[in-house]
């Protein structure tokens, strides 16, 4: 079909907005109308209003999700489950992809998976932060593993941890993370990040992985 084509040469992603959708179909004399009918024909997928992927059996590449995760709702990083387990620190694949934002919690349910965010003080919002290169030369921003962790800290309000030795049995009992990748992390990170979140129980984290560190001669 040639509208596909042109779509294909004017839009490089999988993944576009509303206005990269009307400045490809520019040409025609009603724009709007043609996007409803690719959207019937399921050529291109809303995943939320304004933005969209191309369809299964029309894209070049898959979508990415952690592209989709940054546009759906923003300010806000990868974070969480997700963040940990792309880290490599947990083992479970994490279902939805989880963000962290200094707005409001939300959470979207869209054709391209669940998409959750939770709030986080704005202080500690921008503290480690790491905008991950993808091959095509565009990038997302996720955080880092001592930020993903203290994350999931703060997050799991069931939690009561009062001690180092509390704090290691949830995270290689309930978390199944590696004692050695827990000396990998960066404690003077975590330090500031249980300072920017005024944090006790990541301030315990901080200490639990600067005791290891020292045990360890790391």
């Amino acid at each position: 079909m040639e509208i596909i084509t042109s779509l294909r040469r004017a839009i490089p992603w999988a993944e576009f907005d509303y206005q990269i959708l009307l400045d490809a179909l520019r040409d025609y004399a009603h724009p709007r109308d043609k996007i409803s009918s690719l959207l019937a024909k399921g050529i291109i997928i809303r995943v939320k209003k304004g933005l969209y992927v191309f369809g299964d059996a029309y894209r070049s590449a898959p979508y990415s999700r952690e592209i989709l995760a940054n546009l759906i709702y923003g300010p806000s990083c990868i974070s969480l489950e997700y963040a940990l387990h792309y880290h490599g620190l947990t083992p479970e694949r994490a279902e939805a992809v989880t963000s962290v934002t200094p707005k409001r919690p939300k959470q979207f349910q869209t054709p391209a998976g669940l998409f959750l965010y939770r709030n986080v003080p704005e202080a500690g919002f921008h503290v480690g932060l790491q905008r991950i290169e993808m091959a095509d030369g565009r990038a997302f921003l996720m955080a880092a593993p001592e930020k993903a962790l203290a994350d999931k800290f703060r997050s799991d309000r069931s939690l009561n941890i009062r001690s180092q030795r509390e704090s290691l049995d949830y995270l290689v009992d309930s978390l199944r993370i590696d004692v050695n990748d827990l000396v990998a992390l960066d404690g003077e990170l975590l330090d500031a990040l249980a300072a920017a979140y005024q944090s006790k129980r990541i301030g315990l984290l901080a200490k639990l992985v600067n005791t290891l560190k020292r045990k360890q001669g790391a």
